[in-house]
């Protein structure tokens, strides 16, 4: 299968992936064959692409860091946490939710662990709508697979997913006005924007009995290597590890996603966006492991190359990931091919780059 952005979807292709609604119901069975009015639906939910299989694709298996049921799962268990009915009751249902954010979270940590996947090269497939919540499971995932480039032991882990997912709490507690608006901040409104760190780290602090490591992520997730983030302007190592790893994995699925004041960027961009400033917004060591996690050109992606024939990405590495296994489908000229070329691995393609992801 292969990813296909909504603008590229026609009418005949079958649907390799099962796609969901904002409430966790089948919108399309995987083995749908699309029509008109189902291309219009998914652009009106506000999906960025869909998989598909097709005759240079459909023996490409692409897993996910996770399955869809506990995805919908966890953006369920966050979507309930964090409405603003619950996020006010100081009682035994306000600490059971909790519970359940963090068996959710152990859930994630399971599967995991025990996945054969070692980097994510999955496009997630998510509406517009319920931004928050799916970002935050993102973000979890995002964190937990950086955590394991840095050895961390289930424990651990665990934890450093906790801080992830909750990581903007605090918006509960933003104007919604401000929070949803569409169009940029004024500098007023990003001054109460900046507030959700301490907000949710004061909110965590004082009602839940979670471990200081975990709050202290939420507080310090929009800190910068540099010291130009928000609320402390800490520098380097005086930003939590926990923190420090948060801050790359929400940026790069802030950028992947589509926001009301701007369309996402393809993965290639978001990893460009994070190595380059590597050092300044970013921990440079932590950059160096997540791109080892993350792949720029996802399985399933379509490139071009520096010598102008077209491909597709079948197969990553992590020590190399802007170097990926590809099987080249069309020539300079157009004309089709079958070849599989490692460029990586064979010494004969050394001179050959990925210049661009391609829509087809």
């Amino acid at each position: 299968m292969r990813y296909v952005p909504v603008s590229c979807l026609r009418e005949g292709m079958n649907v390799a992936k099962n796609l969901y609604d904002k409430n966790g119901q089948l919108l399309i069975k995987w083995g749908t064959v699309l029509k008109d009015v189902y291309i219009i639906r998914i652009k009106e939910l506000g999906y960025q692409g869909v998989y598909i299989d097709d005759d240079i694709s459909k023996d490409l298996i692409i897993e996910s860091a996770i399955s869809d049921q506990l995805r919908i799962k966890a953006v369920q268990s966050i979507k309930e946490g964090f409405t603003q009915k619950s996020i006010y009751v100081k009682d035994e249902s306000s600490c059971f939710q909790m519970h359940n954010i963090l068996d959710v979270v152990e859930e994630i940590v399971n599967e995991i662990l025990t996945s054969n996947v070692s980097m994510i090269n999955l496009i997630d497939l998510k509406s517009f709508d319920e931004y928050t919540y799916f970002h935050s499971v993102n973000v979890c995932i995002l964190a937990i697979m950086v955590g394991l480039g840095l050895g961390y032991d289930r424990h651990r882990l665990t934890k450093l997913g906790l801080g992830a997912i909750l990581h903007d709490i605090g918006k509960v507690f933003i104007d919604k006005e401000v929070l949803n608006k569409n169009g940029k901040l004024t500098d007023e409104e990003f001054t109460i924007m900046k507030n959700h760190p301490m907000l949710g780290y004061n909110y965590l602090k004082n009602i839940y009995n979670i471990l200081p490591t975990v709050y202290r992520c939420v507080l310090d997730h929009h800190e910068r290597y540099d010291g130009s983030g928000y609320p402390y302007q800490l520098i380097g190592d005086n930003i939590s590890e926990f923190g420090r790893v948060v801050c790359i994995c929400d940026v790069y699925d802030a950028l992947v996603s589509n926001r009301p004041y701007r369309k996402a960027i393809l993965p290639s961009e978001a990893i460009e966006y994070i190595m380059g400033n590597s050092g300044s917004i970013f921990d440079p060591s932590l950059v160096e492991l997540f791109i080892r996690k993350v792949a720029p050109y996802p399985v399933g992606s379509l490139v071009k190359l520096c010598n102008g024939y077209q491909a597709i990405v079948i197969d990553n590495y992590e020590e190399c990931c802007l170097r990926p296994k590809i099987r080249v489908i069309y020539n300079e000229s157009g004309e089709m091919m079958n070849e599989e070329w490692d460029l990586s691995r064979d010494q004969r393609f050394t001179n050959i780059t990925i210049v661009e992801t391609m829509k087809l």
